[in-house]
């Protein structure tokens, strides 16, 4: 692993910083290299306020999309929402469903992963049309809609699309569409995701009435956990939007995500909502139906939540298991190609539900772009996942005509082609990344704030650092780096089967500390032998038997 420095922040604002705030010079520069520079910035920063969130009507095509709204429920016509089957699409119908369903008749729909795909599907639009439903508002999904908005208007179905993926050069004619990733588009932020974009829309359908943080609360643990399941960044209106949204799983979450959390004794984190919440609501839509995930999102009693919450941790065990599986069989077709720059592996039988997540895991052991197939139907459909800074939605662009159709970010994407394009596909996917991805893209990069001794690591430090959550893309929990560390005598393995790192360890500052390396026991040797090895980590608080004590968390370890 490639261990790389962020670039250092400018020495004059750090100095000025650190007088403004009156905080260790370690957090001035942590806050810099995050572009926090002022006084100002950092009390934004450290105190998001509620009066910060953008005025939803800045969105292009918000006051159209709202006065459609309000026309259909005036006339009482019925009313679609649609969303994709992941965790920001049923997260934003779930959404966009509780504030309308008291207003309008209002019905769900999440397409069948397996049946109809990715998107807009045909068979929702004829769905709506024998419901007699005259507008669909459509989430997470849509901007490329082009043909499935025609057919719907051709039947008198109006569309209203919210999306946060990039829109083409032709746009569907929706009555609206709200993205903020359209060129024209005036609203002061893009990196909202879909349950986000929802949400927006909903202050703006309030906003006449007087739409208060009070009123607006309870739709946030919804978008918190869209924010983070989505990997979007976790700065300006997203930062803002978690924060509270984390307040509202603290204080009062709905009953659906409750059932998951009852557990646990501090506060939920992103980090919770990533790899706690985030898997089991995926699930519903890889192991069976995506619908059961609104429903369990929608549910107002535990009663309801019960019954729904079982059947989830039952896809989720199911996906787990199948995830295993197949994860094995990819990694042996896999390594017959080692001196590929690109994995392209395919096997009629694999589940469609988590071929995405083995795309992931394939990357950690290999580390190249990556594409996991399987029938769909008369086709082979895929996910595609990328390496950091090689963006794999150019590389499908520039194989499209080997394609039916794909979609997606610059790290995961879909697609779906013909059986008989699939030796020209990879050849030409091979070759694209081979001209394009950059040697320092071939391996994975452990990017790391600053270097520090460790008696620069206070109690007061780390209360400050702490503080800098909620943390995910673009403002990450800090890493640190620091060389020369020995260890004190007391380091071990640990773990049923000893395969994690113990460490008790000083450096030439004299502090000492203790810390955890996960998969790291093979190093003990060494460290026991007392070679001096630098170590790099982040530093958490560990909570056991009611003492609360620090400890730093190894990334990686490597010997001087």
């Amino acid at each position: 692993m490639i261990w790389k420095p962020t670039a250092p922040a400018d020495h004059q604002e750090v100095s000025a910083l650190q007088e403004a705030l009156q905080v260790p010079s370690l957090i001035a520069q942590l806050l810099a290299q995050r572009k926090i520079t002022t006084y100002a910035n950092a009390k934004a920063f450290f105190r998001p306020q509620w009066e910060a969130l953008y005025d939803p009507f800045l969105m292009k095509d918000m006051d159209l999309a709202v006065a459609r709204i309000e026309s259909a429920i005036t006339s009482k016509e019925k009313i679609m929402i649609y969303g994709d089957y992941d965790v920001d699409g049923t997260t934003a119908v779930a959404l966009v469903y509780s504030y309308l369903n008291t207003l309008a008749e209002v019905v769900c729909y999440i397409p069948d992963r397996y049946s109809e795909g990715y998107g807009i599907s045909k068979k929702s639009i004829n769905t709506a049309q024998a419901e007699g439903i005259s507008l669909i508002i459509s989430l997470d999904c849509g901007i490329k809609a082009i043909d499935q908005v025609a057919y719907a208007n051709s039947l008198g179905i109006d569309f209203i699309i919210c999306d946060h993926h990039q829109p083409g050069n032709q746009l569907p004619s929706a009555v609206a569409i709200l993205d903020p990733k359209q060129a024209d588009c005036a609203y002061p932020f893009d990196g909202l995701c879909g349950c986000g974009i929802g949400f927006k829309l909903v202050q703006a359908l309030m906003q006449p009435q007087g739409a208060t943080q009070e009123q607006l609360m309870p739709y946030l643990d919804l978008v918190a956990t869209a924010i983070a399941a989505d990997i979007v960044p976790l700065i300006d209106e997203n930062r803002i939007l978690t924060y509270f949204g984390l307040q509202q799983l603290h204080q009062a979450p709905r009953p659906g995500i409750a059932y998951f959390f009852k557990e646990l004794k501090n506060k939920a984190t992103v980090s919770d909502l990533v790899f706690k919440l985030a898997p089991r609501i995926n699930a519903a839509g890889r192991m069976e139906h995506a619908i059961k995930a609104v429903d369990l999102l929608t549910a107002t009693t535990s009663e309801e939540v019960k019954p729904l919450a079982r059947t989830i941790e039952f896809n989720n065990s199911e996906r787990r298991s199948k995830e295993e599986k197949i994860t094995q069989e990819a990694l042996a077709q896999a390594s017959q190609s080692q001196e590929a720059y690109t994995t392209v592996v395919f096997d009629a039988h694999w589940h469609k539900g988590v071929i995405g997540i083995v795309a992931s895991r394939l990357i950690e052991q290999y580390y190249r772009p990556t594409v996991v197939l399987t029938q769909s139907g008369d086709h082979w459909a895929g996910s595609v996942r990328s390496v950091r800074g090689f963006d794999v939605y150019c590389a499908l662009e520039a194989c499209q005509d080997t394609l039916l159709q794909f979609g997606g970010h610059k790290y995961a994407a879909g697609l779906t082609l013909e059986t008989h394009q699939l030796e020209s596909f990879k050849n030409r996917f091979e070759a694209f990344v081979q001209a394009q991805i950059k040697p320092d893209q071939r391996a994975p990069q452990l990017i790391y704030d600053l270097e520090v001794v460790l008696d620069q690591i206070s109690p007061k430090v780390c209360r400050i650092m702490a503080q800098m959550a909620p943390f995910g893309p673009q403002n990450m929990r800090p890493v640190l780096v620091t060389h020369q560390c020995k260890d004190t005598g007391g380091s071990r393995a640990v773990g049923q089967d000893q395969a994690h790192l113990r460490l008790e360890l000083t450096d030439p500052s004299g502090a000492t500390f203790t810390g955890i390396g996960f998969n790291q026991a093979s190093h003990l040797l060494a460290i026991k032998s007392q070679n001096p090895f630098s170590i790099c980590y982040t530093v958490e608080e560990n909570h056991f038997n009611n003492q609360v004590s620090l400890q730093l968390k190894i990334k990686d370890l490597r010997f001087d």
